[in-house]
Parts: C-alpha cells; structure tokens; sequence
C-alpha cells in the first residue's frame, strides 16, 4: 500500500535495482571473461578485441564485445555498427547485434553526437562501465571481451573489481619500448589480482605482397620471449597487414573480406588456443 497524506492514497516508487545485484545477475550467465589490454596507445589493441571476437564468433561461440574505453571508443566504427542502443521490454537495453554470434556494446552507442568528447572522471567511468555490465541485456554468452582503453587507469581496475573472474589478455608488438610497457600491465594485473590468460603478439612481422618473404618491421619474437620470462602463456603472433587498418576505417570484416591471409590464420589459430585453454 502507498503511504497517505491528508487521506489521499500516494503510491510509492518502487525501489531501484542495486546495481551491483545486477551486474551479478548478468554476468553470471557469461562463461568466459576477457578483459584485453596494453600498456601504450598504438600496439593495435582494439584491433585485435574486435577481430578476436569475430574469430571466436566465426567458430559458433556466442561472442560479447564491450568498448569500455570512454574516451577513445572505436569498436562501432571497427564493426560498422550505427545508431543508439534500444530497449528492450524488460528496460533493459539491447547491445548491437553485428552477426548472429556476435553482440557489442559501446559509450558511442548510447551518444547522440559521435563526436562529443566525454569528459568523465573516476566514480562517473565506474558507474557507466557497471551499467554496461548490468542494465545490458547480454544473456547467455560464451565469451565476453572487454575492450579497455591503455595503461592502466580507473577503466582496467574497475574491470578488475566489478568482474572478480575476468582474466587479461595483454597486447604488444615485438619492439622494445613496447615490451617495457607491457611489463608493466602484467606489475598491474598481478597487483589487483587479476589473472593473466596470455599474450598476443601483434604486427609481428610483414608478409611482402609480391615475394611472400616475411619482413621485421617492428621486429618479431619479443612478445613471446616477455610471456616466457613472465611465466604467462603466449597465446600467438599477429602479423602486420595495412589492410586490417582499411577495414577497420571502413567496418568492414577483415576475415571475411581476406579469408586465406595469414592474418586471419592468426586469429583463428588464437580462438582455437583460447577454447582449448578454457575448455581443459
């Protein structure tokens, strides 16, 4: 019953959700929890959450990608995905279906005007990144990649305490001043606790469109000899090929415009190391 005043029958709201009851609800029906990150800007970070999730989509998992970098937020335009998320009956809102396995969900998607900047601080970047965790309709997935901005500010260590069983997966190419960051994203994850399910490699080596001869641009093999120092698993490289950046500029799928490259080989081989891993 609603409360009374002078005899006239006043119904109360009804009290809102606790957000974190939410985000508990909704990740509980997630299998698997990724959080990737880098330790500088330009390693191709988000170039491999999105293509790494359309190589764990492409083999029939049900794939959930979620942009949580706030300032910077470039997954809708790396799928070609437009437009602000709807709601569905439940007030939930439903993420952008890109595929029939693949579902993402971005700060951009809820901005009327793409180009605003977000000018956020700490408590407000929480706040939003929960609600992507909660007030989305995610449902039952197998695999939730989470697209974290570099470095290793509030976006990652919000990720790290609001999602107790992500695991990271760091990003880094071959040249030294790379690898030194990366050390410091592993300092990082081992601090708060969060698990390190591997390393990816990226713009490791250039494939000569004419010869086939690989060439080191940024050199090759440093990724795999800082996983191995570090005790974390190698999870694969990732050659360099200026047609992923085309693709990505443009949203169209790089693996299934290029099918028998060895890039899209890469990413392949990388989703059938990452369902081995979790499944064993």
């Amino acid at each position: 019953m609603g409360s009374t005043q002078d005899g006239i029958g006043i119904s109360e709201s009804p009290p809102k959700p606790d957000p974190d009851m939410l985000a508990r609800q909704s990740l509980k029906k997630i299998k698997n929890k990724f959080v990737v990150m880098s330790g500088k800007g330009g390693v191709g970070k988000t170039s491999v959450s999105v293509n790494l999730s359309i190589a764990l989509a492409n083999k029939g998992f049900k794939v959930g990608l979620m942009d949580v970098d706030i300032h910077g937020p470039d997954v809708p335009r790396m799928l070609g995905l437009e437009g602000i998320l709807d709601i569905n009956e439940n007030q939930k809102l439903k993420p952008k279906r890109y595929s029939e396995n693949l579902v993402a969900v971005s700060i951009e998607s809820l901005m009327p005007n793409k180009d605003d900047a977000v000018i956020w601080r700490g408590p407000i970047k929480h706040s939003a990144i929960q609600q992507f965790i909660g007030d989305v309709e995610w449902g039952d997935l197998d695999y939730l990649i989470i697209d974290s901005p570099p470095g290793t500010g509030d976006e990652p260590l919000t990720v790290a305490q609001l999602i107790e069983d992500a695991q990271a997966i760091i990003v880094t190419t071959p040249q030294e001043v790379a690898l030194a960051d990366i050390r410091k994203s592993i300092s990082f994850c081992r601090t708060v606790k969060m698990e390190i399910f591997g390393l990816i490699e990226n713009m490791s080596g250039f494939e000569c469109p004419h010869c086939g001869e690989m060439v080191d641009l940024f050199g090759m093999g440093g990724g795999e000899k800082t996983a191995n120092t570090a005790g974390i698993p190698f999870l694969g490289r990732i050659p360099f090929d200026p047609n992923v950046v085309v693709c990505g500029d443009s949203g169209t799928s790089y693996q299934d415009k290029y099918k028998d490259t060895s890039v899209t080989t890469s990413f392949s081989k990388v989703a059938e190391k990452m369902a081995k891993l979790v499944s064993g």
